[in-house]
């Protein structure tokens, strides 16, 4: 089958990857944090109680000194003039409680109880280290997860980039195989027999797509073969009855019979030739040609019925009797399904064929020319601008169907400035 074009696809960064990426990076976020929320609640519960139980054991120890009429110790004051408002009016209340706040621009620890007279015994411990300690552990807490949340990202990339990356092949192999060419595979390791890893979901997608592939391919070779040997079978009995039909007397049963026998050879041979261009095998017979001369040519060997008009004559590298089949297809067509005038303009090595008809129908445009398919009761089995097509695209060329918005078909045949290349794999075939 010919070889499509390749087409660039995106690399790892496509919707899937990039879907993956995020959804692992806010996973990780979220269990980084969540593992640094517990272990920062369970640290600063921890090194909290041991000041707690520091301070308060302090302060009984005060209290109890300061009641047998001694001195309260070092850190302990009755009312000192750092002691927080809440923590005092606790004390006052005749409670005992705890405070981190900051004395003398340092963490400290407070611990205050009631005392006679309506007073507050406080004791002042210093919290510096275990506040360090802490924000130690805190900034401990943000390294570690962001290098987590890196490292895992970056893996996560990885496994996902090469899960992307082969669906990006077996996407690619598709793309080709709807194009036309039935030779692509995928080809994935893991999808062959008696490979040492495990089949995953792509491999088993792979493999189901290389199946269908070599399916589908064996089934268009049959029928392409059905149809040319059909058609070649065909040719020589109809040569036997094209004779027979020109030794017939002169009438009108003759003239029915000749123009049937004719309309079936042409089929034939049409038929006959598309086969031919569904091998993709076809050579090129490449030579300078003037696009004005040729569709002069063209017109007048179609019987004439069309003008030519030439804008700006160009010579363009090409196969002659390729380009006179595109150009008379397209004059013919032109011709049984439209109305006059038929003008075939020449700008360069662009060449339009136009009618003023009623319009190629709604299929063709959207879909190009369908083999055996006409409307609205046309006379013909579709096969001219099938052929066209196809040897258009054996040139290397590009055909375009529009519709004029004054009305009437117009067939576009762009010819490429640079020469046709066959394919160099293909073998020597009919040309």
């Amino acid at each position: 089958m010919r070889r499509p074009r390749r087409s660039v696809l995106p690399g790892w960064a496509g919707a899937l990857a990039v879907r993956a990426a995020v959804f692992i990076t806010v996973m990780c976020c979220a269990l980084a944090a969540l593992l640094g929320v517990l272990v920062h609640v369970s640290v600063t519960g921890q090194t909290v109680g041991q000041a707690r139980d520091l301070a308060l054991t302090r302060l009984s120890e005060a209290t109890a000194a300061y009641q047998a009429g001694d001195s309260p110790g070092p850190g302990a004051r009755v009312d000192p003039p750092g002691l927080p408002a809440s923590l005092r009016a606790l004390a006052v209340g005749g409670e005992r409680g705890t405070m981190v706040a900051r004395h003398h621009g340092r963490p400290t620890m407070w611990a205050a109880g009631p005392v006679d007279g309506g007073r507050a015994l406080a004791v002042a411990v210093d919290y510096s280290q275990q506040a360090r300690t802490i924000d130690g552990l805190d900034r401990a807490i943000l390294w570690s997860s962001a290098l987590a949340i890196g490292a895992t990202v970056l893996v996560g990339a990885f496994a996902v980039t090469r899960v992307t990356r082969r669906l990006h092949a077996t996407a690619r192999v598709a793309r080709r195989i709807s194009a036309g060419d039935l030779d692509a595979r995928v080809g994935d390791p893991r999808a062959e027999q008696g490979s040492a890893r495990p089949q995953d979901e792509v491999a088993a997608v792979a493999a189901a797509l290389d199946s269908m592939a070599a399916s589908l391919q064996g089934k268009l070779l049959a029928e392409q073969r059905f149809t040319a040997d059909v058609a070649h079978e065909l040719r020589t009995p109809l040569t036997g009855l094209h004779a027979a039909a020109e030794l017939l007397p002169p009438g009108r049963p003759t003239e029915l019979v000749r123009d049937r026998v004719a309309a079936l050879r042409t089929l034939t041979e049409d038929l006959l030739e598309i086969s031919r261009l569904d091998t993709g095998r076809e050579r090129l017979d490449v030579d300078t040609e003037h696009l004005g001369p040729l569709a002069e040519r063209v017109v007048r060997a179609s019987g004439g019925g069309a003008e030519v008009r030439v804008v700006r004559d160009a010579a363009v590298e090409t196969d002659r009797r390729r380009l006179e089949r595109v150009l008379g297809n397209l004059v013919a067509n032109a011709r049984r399904h439209g109305r006059a005038p038929v003008v075939v303009t020449v700008d360069g090595p662009v060449v339009t064929v136009r009618d003023h008809g009623d319009g190629y129908p709604d299929y063709l445009l959207k879909h190009g020319p369908q083999r055996f398919r006409t409307e609205g009761g046309a006379k013909g089995h579709g096969l001219g601008l099938t052929i066209a097509r196809g040897q258009a695209e054996v040139l290397g060329a590009r055909l375009t169907f529009t519709n004029a918005e004054d009305g009437g078909a117009v067939a576009t045949l762009l010819l490429s400035t640079r020469h046709p290349q066959p394919d160099p794999d293909a073998p020597p075939g009919t040309s």
